[in-house]
């Protein structure tokens, strides 16, 4: 019976995988636990993790748990195999019968190991695959859409950690310091999305601008389902390559959270465990400013939870309201609360959101381009477009501050509501 308050071993097991990616950068190790961790999550019997060759086309086996040295090495699987094909299109397969399934290449193999039923997830990084997380079971059927989600949210930190390791791998041949921090920051902007989910009734645009080292920033977009999408935006605040290690790992976290977990779990809650994390993870001045938003699209409304960072705006009729409901930042104490608000949306609202490189800005003669300035621009641009609306703040920002060079990355958000669903 689940006691109020107390997580289940499932929900301890789910919170234990965000913290694997961060432990180290042995590829091998990391993918081992995390094939053990998908087997006891799940119940399933085994687990296979392979990875996509780019030369090859090939998937090599690269970690397994539960499954023997014969089945492991029974035979190639490519990316044109039917199974790959679709979990590479975005579907999770489930085969209820390997015994009697065309499209299963090693009926035998599958015979001798004692495995029947299987579920197939593609592990993706920035919208291109880099191998496939399976589950076995040793009977007919019996998987779940919880198992599913389950699936995606291991194979998601599966694609952090091969992603990290592999830059890592390439920095550390015996190059300098300077090539390190070169891998880092492509680590880094890889993981901002481009463009956003479409959503009905919603036009999203967003940049994000570094400087010339790595740093914190970190902008992302889940969509939950059909009526409602995830915003993040953070700031981890340290140094160097920690601090954008902290923020790919951190990516991760709310990825596996948010992926099936926001109806299973509240936001609060949500929240909370991010912070556990956080204080785990960050070290001796390290912490993560975070807002966090769902934009239910079918009321339509927004609800958030401020974390220490800089305040969302919501502009309305030429008016701005601060969206800054929340707590304290991530990462510095587990004893802490977080208030949730959510506010209706209405046709044509405007939403910034952003991180405080925006407006600590400053120009040659040391002026911060300032939080009024950015009031003042976005009234002036906020009945245009999403894009109009992140290029006019940027081009304003850009004539204050001239060719200064800057200390701290910028991120920036727009969204503009509208009540056009077709």
């Amino acid at each position: 019976m689940k006691i109020p308050g107390i997580p289940t071993k499932r929900e301890e097991q789910i919170y234990q995988l965000t913290t694997l990616v961060a432990g180290g950068f042995a590829l091998g190790e990391v993918l081992d636990k995390l094939a053990r961790a998908a087997v006891e999550i799940t119940s399933a019997s085994a687990c296979s993790i392979r990875l996509l060759d780019d030369e090859t086309g090939e998937l090599k086996m690269r970690s397994t748990f539960g499954l023997s040295d014969e089945y492991r090495n029974k035979g190639p699987v490519t990316k044109d195999d039917p199974v790959i094909k679709a979990a590479f299109a975005g579907e999770a397969v489930i085969i209820d019968d390997m015994r009697d399934d065309s499209r299963v290449r090693y009926k035998e193999a599958s015979k001798r190991e004692g495995i029947i039923s299987q579920l197939t997830v593609a592990m993706q990084f920035k919208n291109t695959s880099v191998g496939v997380l399976r589950l076995y079971r040793p009977r007919i059927g019996g998987f779940t859409e919880d198992d599913i989600a389950l699936a995606r949210s291991v194979a998601s930190q599966c694609a952090v950690a091969i992603t990290n390791a592999k830059y890592y791998a390439k920095a550390i041949q015996g190059e300098q310091v300077a090539q390190q921090v070169r891998l880092a920051s492509i680590i880094q902007r890889r993981m901002i999305p481009e463009t956003a989910p479409k959503m009905p009734g919603l036009e999203i645009a967003a940049s994000y601008k570094p400087c010339f080292g790595v740093g914190g920033d970190l902008y992302d977009f889940i969509k939950l389902d059909a009526d409602n999408l995830a915003i993040a935006i953070a700031d981890v605040i340290g140094k160097g390559i920690p601090a954008a290690l902290t923020m790919s790992s951190f990516r991760g976290m709310i990825r596996a959270y948010a992926d099936g977990g926001h109806k299973r779990h509240t936001m609060v809650e949500i929240i909370r465990k991010l912070n556990n994390s956080a204080c785990d993870e960050c070290r001796d001045g390290e912490f993560i400013t975070f807002f966090y938003a769902i934009i239910n699209t079918k009321e339509p409304s927004i609800t958030y939870c401020n974390c220490g960072h800089e305040p969302g705006l919501l502009w309305r009729g030429d008016k701005i309201r601060e969206l800054k409901k929340g707590g304290l930042v991530l990462g510095v104490t587990k004893e802490t609360g977080y208030e949730i608000e959510t506010v209706e949306l209405k046709n044509n609202d405007r939403l910034l959101f952003y991180t405080d490189g925006l407006i600590d800005a400053v120009n040659f003669d040391g002026k911060t381009w300032g939080i009024s300035n950015l009031y003042k621009t976005f009234k002036l641009c906020a009945k245009g477009s999403a894009r109009q609306i992140v290029n006019d703040i940027l081009t304003l920002r850009r004539r204050f501050i001239g060719l200064a060079r800057q200390t701290d990355d910028t991120s920036i958000v727009a969204v503009k509501v509208s009540d056009k669903h077709g």
